[in-house]
C-alpha cells in the first residue's frame, strides 16, 4: 500500500513548526526564539524544517528535533527532515517582541538592544524582570545556559537570568 502524501502550504507547516516549544524556556516557542528559519515541502512529501541554533553545540537541538517530528507525525507528515543552518549565525535580533514579552513574564530578562556584529559595545543597565530596577548587576557571565548571564537586583536582592544579546 502506498503511503498518500498530505500536500500543505508554508503557513501551515510553519503553524505546525511553532508549536515546538524551547526545552530550556519552555514558554518560548521555537518561532518566538527566532531558530525556526523556514519549512517547505518537497516533492516526495518531506517536510523540511530549517532551523538555527543559538549557538553552535545547544544542546536543546536534539530535543528540538525530535519534538518536530513528533508534530509533524501527529498532524500526519510522517517524511520530516531537520536542517540545522549554521550560518547566518542566530542573533537575539531574530526573537520576536512577543518572545521578549514573554521572558520577562517568565522571570528572565530579555535582550535590550540589537546585536552587534564587529561594534564595540557598551555595558548596559539590564531591567530586574520582578521589580522592573536598573539598579543590577552581573554576577556571572554565564547562567543557567551559555546564551544566559547571571544577575542580581540591588534593590529587590533577586537573582535573576538574562537572556544575552548576542550576534
Amino acid at each position: 500500500m502506498s503511503e498518500q502524501i498530505i500536500s500543505a502550504d508554508h503557513e501551515h507547516l510553519n503553524a505546525l513548526a511553532a508549536q515546538v516549544t524551547d526545552p530550556e524556556i519552555p514558554v518560548l516557542t521555537i518561532a518566538d526564539l527566532g531558530i525556526l528559519r523556514g519549512t517547505e515541502q518537497l516533492d516526495d512529501g518531506t517536510v523540511q524544517v530549517t532551523i538555527t541554533p543559538t549557538y553552535s553545540g545547544c544542546p536543546a537541538m536534539d530535543v528540538i528535533t525530535q519534538d518536530l517530528y513528533q508534530v509533524f507525525a501527529a498532524a500526519g507528515y510522517p517524511k520530516v527532515d531537520v536542517k540545522l543552518v549554521l550560518s547566518p549565525a542566530w542573533s537575539t535580533d531574530w526573537m520576536s517582541e512577543e518572545g521578549k514579552r514573554k521572558l520577562d513574564q517568565y522571570g528572565i530578562a530579555p535582550p535590550t538592544g540589537t546585536g552587534h556584529r564587529g561594534r564595540v559595545t557598551l555595558g548596559m543597565s539590564v531591567k530586574c524582570p520582578r521589580c522592573h530596577s536598573l539598579n543590577t548587576r552581573e554576577l556571572s557571565r554565564f547562567g543557567s545556559t551559555a546564551c544566559k548571564a547571571l544577575y542580581s537586583c540591588n534593590d529587590c536582592l533577586e537573582p535573576f537570568d538574562y537572556f544575552k544579546v548576542l550576534s
